[in-house]
């Protein structure tokens, strides 16, 4: 049986601020040695070029050092960058705990691992599914985990591509999905995305020619991310194990499309928190820790039938868009605007829409 979790929110009030890690460490919240996983958004454009995913992990692994954690670099620390909108910079942050409650309820459990690496030109292509696959099942056993119903989150971080990666491929005698270093992100995700759908059994594995392209093939509980700061997926599961112990729990839905209140309200309802017919923000009474989703802009270019001009736009970005869309739907919807909210969904969640999970208090 793994250890039970606890987990906590802390904002993120400057690029390289780690100090809501370090007080929680002093304290006596979390235990260095026990950090398993930090998620969190920090502040840049969310782009290949976006430094400050990597500031802010120094800035935590920094601490972690600090306090006496045994292997602070093998710590997954996944920064999703862009804080468009209301988004506020913050970080969620996963250890195990040794004073928990004890319960046979369902509570929270995390599984880390690291699948083998992902050469560049493995993005894309069936190769980069399975290895991402073989990794989410390890990160199964680890959080003890047999039945895939009861994983709610898997949220990854993969290498996309760069000019140096696309150089090596080519000089190797391979050649790459593609050679856009921007559209590699996406790219990058939605591959992702299908490894953990093929590991939960969500679907079968998929062809070469539906990668990137059949948007019916989907998971429900997936968040990918991607940069330039490791060449291999680092994965974060997390689900509810009976009998763990603790105060966590953690539920999912999908949002259908951007505007989907009602998504973000089923899966705080999944994690536990009893809410009325018609929820407001004063309902969750300090339960909530977080919410984690993924988005995209409706590649049909309507939201409710009305026409979306966000992918003719040429001089903002659409995943800058609908970032700070869906993170105003988020934050009316918690009464908090750091939460996490992520771009790039396909294959994740509905087309256009995409998968919520929440993590609720449960006392």
């Amino acid at each position: 049986m793994p250890d039970p979790i606890e987990v906590r929110k802390v904002p993120i009030e400057s690029v390289t601020d780690a100090s809501g890690l370090e007080r929680l460490i002093t304290d006596g919240v979390i235990e260095a040695h026990r950090v398993l996983a930090v998620i969190g958004k920090t502040e840049g454009n969310g782009g290949v070029n976006d430094y400050t995913r990597i500031l802010a992990d120094r800035a935590f692994r920094e601490v972690l050092a600090r306090h006496g954690h045994p292997a602070p670099d093998t710590v997954p620390l996944v920064w999703s960058g862009g804080t468009d909108g209301v988004l506020s910079p913050h970080a969620t942050v996963f250890a195990t705990t040794g004073d928990a409650p004890a319960t046979d309820e369902p509570r929270l459990s995390v599984g880390v691992a690291m699948s083998d690496v992902i050469l560049p030109e493995d993005i894309g292509r069936p190769a980069m599914v399975e290895k991402v696959a073989a990794g989410v099942r390890e990160a199964m056993k680890i959080a003890g985990i047999d039945d895939p119903r009861d994983v709610h989150y898997v949220q990854t971080k993969t290498p996309l591509l760069t000019l140096a990666t696309i150089t090596d491929a080519r000089t190797r005698g391979h050649d790459t999905a593609i050679d856009e270093t921007g559209p590699s992100m996406d790219l990058s995700n939605s591959t992702t995305a299908l490894g953990i759908a093929v590991a939960l059994g969500e679907i079968e594995m998929p062809r070469a020619d539906q990668i990137h392209k059949d948007l019916s093939l989907y998971s429900s509980v997936a968040s990918c991310s991607s940069g330039v700061e490791l060449d291999r997926a680092q994965i974060v599961l997390v689900g509810n194990v009976r009998g763990i112990g603790g105060r966590y729990r953690i539920g999912h839905s999908v949002m259908k499309d951007a505007l989907d209140a009602d998504g973000i309200w089923a899966a705080i309802r999944d994690s536990g928190i009893d809410l009325p017919e018609r929820p407001h923000p004063s309902d969750l009474r300090g339960r909530l820790v977080n919410v984690f989703m993924k988005c995209e802009a409706d590649p049909s270019g309507r939201v409710r039938g009305r026409r979306s001009v966000m992918l003719d736009d040429s001089d903002v970005h659409w995943h800058r868009q609908i970032k700070a869309a869906v993170g105003g739907v988020a934050a009316a919807v918690t009464g908090d605007p750091a939460v996490f909210v992520s771009v790039a969904a396909v294959h994740q969640g509905p087309s256009g829409g995409g998968p919520v999970a929440a993590i609720a208090d449960l006392g």
